[in-house]
This record gives C-alpha cells, structure tokens and sequence, in this order.
C-alpha cells in the first residue's frame, strides 16, 4: 500500500466513490444513497487514497455489538496492493474500538480473491444465503470474525 492512506469518507470523495461502485457492482448504489450514509448514525465508511486519488473504499453499519460489512471495492489499477485487507483492517479496529463483539458479510460464492482475503483474515463461514446476488442470480456465502 505504498503512498496510500486510509480516511473516513468524506462529502469530497463521494463521486469517485460512486464511479467505483460502477466499475465493481451490477447493482451499484447511486450518489444519493452514498451522500445519504454520512449521516447515517451506524453507518462507518473509509476511503484508500494513494497520492491523493481515491483507490478504493469499505464501509458497514453498526447496531449494538454487531456490525455488518456492506462493500468493499478497489479500482482495477490499484487491485493486489494490499488496500482491500487495510480497509478490511481499517473497519475491525473501528468495531473493536466501538465494543462489537464481531462483524458479517456476505460474498459471492464465485468471488474467490474476496473469499481468499476474508478466509485470511479469520472470517469463518457461517452459512448461505441462496439467490442473494443479482445481476447474475447468485448465492452468497455468509462470513463472520468475532472479535
């Protein structure tokens, strides 16, 4: 992760934030719903800036001890570096600063580079949810790490 660093997301970072869920989502949420999560009391977003260039961004809500990861995504160009397990490591220091006793995801079954990285990171699968995905209709494997 060279020249990189992690940051909470910010108002300035929220179109390039939505062009990166373009790149990496079928069903990438709209600048709104982005804008929206800033003040979203449970919601905990950070952004990877390398050289002052948004390369990727992870985020998740809290309620009580549980926190829930919604994404993570990295630009293409910047993928391999590393930045993907920092943000990963940037929302577990979050949750254990903040008490939660442990975090979920969920991840497509077919997504084995993420699989790799949570696996690695000591997320144990817990289950399955069948045809969460769309675009394509994909089963999604339900990942926990307590903390």
């Amino acid at each position: 992760m060279k020249n990189c660093t992690i940051a909470p997301l910010g108002e300035e970072h929220i179109l390039e934030i939505a062009r990166l869920e373009a790149v990496c989502f079928s069903s990438p949420r709209p600048e709104e719903a982005l804008r929206a999560e800033l003040a979203n009391d449970t919601a905990v977003f950070f952004t990877a800036l390398c050289e002052g260039a948004v390369a990727g961004y992870a985020g998740m809500h809290c309620i009580l001890d549980e926190c829930d990861i919604d994404n993570i995504a990295v630009f293409p160009a910047y993928r391999r570096q590393g930045i993907a397990g920092a943000l990963l490591d940037a929302l577990e220091d979050y949750a254990r600063a903040h008490g939660a006793s442990f975090l979920t995801l969920e991840v497509r079954v077919s997504n084995m580079p993420a699989i790799r990285l949570y696996r690695g990171k000591g997320y144990q699968e817990v289950g399955a949810r069948p045809n969460y995905y769309n675009k394509p209709r994909e089963d999604a494997l339900l990942l926990t790490k307590y903390l």
